[in-house]
């Protein structure tokens, strides 16, 4: 990672190798770019992983933050922070298009979404992290909370960190 900067709303990436341009990371602000958030999710959750798309759009969609990540203005990626009742937050619905993956993108959107947890006054996350990607959200700090137990057939563990 050649430098990382935050302003209000924004990180900006960039990598070393040539084929992956500057990475911006941003709250959803237009319809426009909510529809590019839902179709990545279409794409890794619905199409990917044969989530029924009613399962993947729910309630919360409405009322939470979302985020995403563009490259030459294409939305690659996206996450979406949930404020609970108890004072945390849930982060979910994180999503990176398939020829980004494992290049730092997600880790981007998570650390932009805990971000704003912070500016917020949360102190602590948590998360519903699919089985096979738990050791990711363990490097970011998450420690794994109870049992496995399936959302949308799928194994999920709770992980969460202090902020």
């Amino acid at each position: 990672m050649e430098s990382l900067k935050v302003s209000v709303g924004y990180y900006i990436w960039r990598r070393r190798w040539p084929g992956l341009d500057e990475i911006t990371v941003k709250f959803v602000e237009t319809e426009a770019e909510l529809e590019g958030a839902v179709n990545v999710r279409m794409r890794v959750f619905v199409v990917e992983q044969q989530i029924p798309p009613e399962e993947e759009m729910d309630d919360a969609d409405a009322t939470a933050t979302h985020a995403i990540a563009l490259r030459r203005g294409q939305i690659i990626g996206t996450g979406r922070l949930l404020y609970l009742d108890d004072g945390g937050v849930q982060i979910g619905r994180m999503a990176v298009d398939g020829q980004f993956r494992r290049q730092g993108i997600g880790g981007l959107i998570l650390a932009f979404l805990e971000e704003e947890a912070r500016t917020q006054g949360v102190g602590r996350c948590l998360l519903h992290a699919q089985e096979y990607v738990k050791a990711f959200y363990a490097q970011c700090g998450y420690m794994e909370h109870g049992n496995l137990f399936l959302e949308a057939d799928i194994l999920h563990i709770e992980m969460r960190k202090e902020l």
